[in-house]
């Protein structure tokens, strides 16, 4: 198959399709968005550390020489750093759970609101705007995981779904705050998310013909998914400590690391694309 349309198709799992699925949380009652989606960040986190840990990281040192270890391990430093800065200014962390400093713990979701303040409206431009860079740069990724390897490719995208979800589900709440209705919430993420197939077309062409520089954006990805877990999701769980609560926690993110484990050894063991027969970048 095209590698282009291989591309365009999980790069669309990774944003398009994390939007619709999240999408039905906005059918739900507050209380029952929130009981669910504890569990999906669970899962989350072990998906993203799987992928970045089994995946992108082995992946993108074999692609390297020895000497070029410390630049790479360099690279993944840098790039969580730099997603720390890149949040702080763009308002990465979206508030994934409903509520923050910055849009405040006493507010209720209203649909039909416009009353809210100038800076919650703005707030919620920020965030469609650092989701639709959040996103670019996730089929960036996806792309580079998918010109070293097909089936790296594939788990990366999947890993990316996997996150987008419930930080989707984050980003639907906070938009509802900010005075938009359901509709434009929907409308406005959905355009979003569209973002990472055009991150991966771009990627695509641009970055063909730099196959030395793969092994780096495969870091970048490792660093983004491990700076998404860690500095994002796993900060969440501490919220709730009781010994039932903690154990699911635990089980949600085992089975997020198996599936994403399973999946790229199945990958790893299946001819995706014929016989062995190479990848073809023409139709």
């Amino acid at each position: 198959m095209n590698l282009l349309i291989l591309i365009i198709i999980f790069t669309a799992v990774g944003g398009v399709l994390s939007v619709l699925a999240a999408s039905v949380f906005l059918l739900l009652q507050d209380n029952h968005r929130n009981y669910i989606l504890p569990h999906g960040i669970s899962f989350a986190i072990g998906a993203l550390l799987a992928v970045a840990f089994w995946g992108l990281i082995p992946q993108a040192f074999e692609e390297v020489k020895p000497e070029q270890f410390q630049s790479l391990s360099g690279t993944i430093l840098a790039g969580v750093l730099g997603f720390f800065v890149l949040e702080k200014l763009l308002i990465w962390r979206h508030c994934h759970y409903g509520s923050c400093e910055a849009h405040g713990d006493d507010e209720q979701e209203n649909d039909h609101a416009h009353s809210h303040s100038h800076g919650h409206k703005s707030a919620g431009t920020l965030i469609i705007l650092g989701d639709g860079i959040h996103n670019f740069v996730d089929g960036i990724l996806i792309a580079a995981a998918f010109l070293t390897d097909v089936k790296l490719g594939i788990v990366t995208s999947l890993a990316v779904a996997a996150h987008e979800i419930p930080q989707e589900v984050g980003d639907f709440a906070i938009l509802l705050h900010s005075g938009y209705s359901r509709s434009k919430a929907f409308f406005y993420n959905l355009l979003a998310s569209l973002t990472t197939v055009l991150g991966g077309v771009i990627a695509y062409f641009s970055l063909g013909d730099l196959h030395d520089s793969l092994p780096y954006f495969l870091a970048l990805a490792a660093s983004s998914f491990i700076y998404i877990a860690v500095a994002d999701l796993i900060p969440s769980l501490h919220k709730k400590t009781d010994l039932k609560t903690s154990l699911q926690q635990i089980a949600l993110i085992a089975a997020g690391v198996l599936l994403i484990c399973s999946l790229h050894t199945i990958a790893h063991n299946v001819e995706i694309v014929g016989q062995g027969m190479p990848l073809s970048r023409n139709p």
